[in-house]
């Protein structure tokens, strides 16, 4: 070991890093692999005041994030993507070594990265068929938990937790911990939102993103909803220029009238592409299972799945395995591309179906 790894905290010298798409490579056309929206959407920057810092929380975002979240400006805070502020909240309630988080695997993979880099120890219950909270086994290891997260809909499974289960959490957490429901998916079934709860639930905390049904991935920006007292708290901990300039300005412009209208557009497409690519995988002879899903990627179970993911990576197709993870056995996730994308794959699928078919009969 070299002395400069010597001088690093130990948590950080034995961290596996986040795998994000990026990371894992590729030399695809077909990128289905990170949850973006398949095509760019036209934004000009606007503010030429590069020379001066901008404002901490930008007034234009949170307002129009505030008015279509139907919220008020002081239960808003803009950060980093949502990423962000999964490690904010870390930040501003828990204490290293003292205090703990919560999640329920399968699941999104930066609660567990954000917990191990700050020192944080992080606890798991994994989730019960179909994905949903197994709560008996939650209320046993809430001890010393100050934050539990509830991916809905589920990173990489697709589906909704149920509501009851989480107003039961919600009840089960009270004055103990903060339950966060990262909603990062949520313009895909939006009559799910949990944002009316918030008069409710003061220990009620919303992730949010512009990174997926809005399409800006590559903007990094991420919204928390939560009650004041949250906010006031997390405006403690985050750095003092969160959002730059530019990122600010687009943001503003997608969070316009127009702007979410064109997002509703576009959600109202691949919705449409969704369903039919869920409906040719079921017809693919290497397809075991296709799970239903609430998002804009689609969770199925192949017979061969390393052969699947290689032979498609080879054409240049690349999607997600997500075999590591606990119960997903055989499983790769689809990022639901352009309609041209989704039927590249499908004949991907029916090609190698019917190479396997003819070593079979012979």
């Amino acid at each position: 070991m070299s002395k400069i790894e010597d001088l690093a905290r130990a948590n950080v010298r034995q961290l596996t890093p986040y795998q994000s798409a990026r990371r894992l490579g590729g030399s695809g056309d077909v990128w289905l692999n990170a949850n973006e929206y398949p095509l760019a959407v036209p934004f000009d920057l606007r503010q030429q005041t590069l020379n001066r810092y901008p404002e901490c929380q930008p007034k234009a975002v949170i307002e129009r994030y505030a008015a279509y979240a139907g919220l008020s400006p002081e239960q808003v805070l803009v950060s980093r993507g949502a990423d962000e502020g999964i490690e904010l909240l870390m930040r501003a309630f828990c204490e290293p070594g003292k205090d703990a988080v919560l999640f329920c695997p399968p699941t999104y993979g930066m609660y567990s990265v954000s917990a191990e880099t700050l020192g944080v120890e992080y606890r798991t219950v994994p989730a019960q068929e179909g994905w949903q909270l197994n709560l008996s086994a939650i209320a046993e290891k809430l001890d010393g938990v100050k934050l539990v997260y509830v991916c809905s809909p589920n990173n990489p499974t697709g589906n909704l937790v149920k509501p009851e289960a989480i107003r039961q959490l919600l009840e089960m957490t009270r004055g103990k911990a903060l339950v966060i429901a990262d909603e990062a998916y949520i313009e895909f079934c939006p009559t799910a939102t949990l944002t009316g709860w918030l008069k409710e639930y003061p220990h009620l905390v919303i992730l949010r993103t512009l990174s997926k049904a809005f399409a800006l991935a590559g903007l990094r920006c991420g919204f928390t909803l939560a009650n004041a007292e949250v906010i006031a708290l997390l405006l403690k901990v985050i750095a003092p220029y969160p959002l730059s300039t530019p990122v600010a300005d687009i943001a503003a412009q997608a969070l316009s009238e127009q702007g979410v209208a064109l997002m509703k557009e576009h959600v109202g497409e691949l919705l449409a592409t969704r369903d039919k690519l869920i409906s040719d995988l079921r017809d693919c002879r290497c397809v075991e299972k296709v799970f239903p899903s609430e998002t804009n990627y689609v969770l199925a179970r192949f017979t061969d799945s390393a052969l699947v993911f290689k032979t498609l990576w080879d054409q240049g197709i690349i999607l997600r395995d997500q075999n590591k993870q606990p119960g997903l056995a055989g499983c790769l996730r689809i990022s639901v591309g352009t309609a041209e994308e989704c039927d590249r794959v499908i004949s991907a699928l029916q090609k190698l179906s019917g190479a396997s078919a003819s070593m079979e009969q012979a």
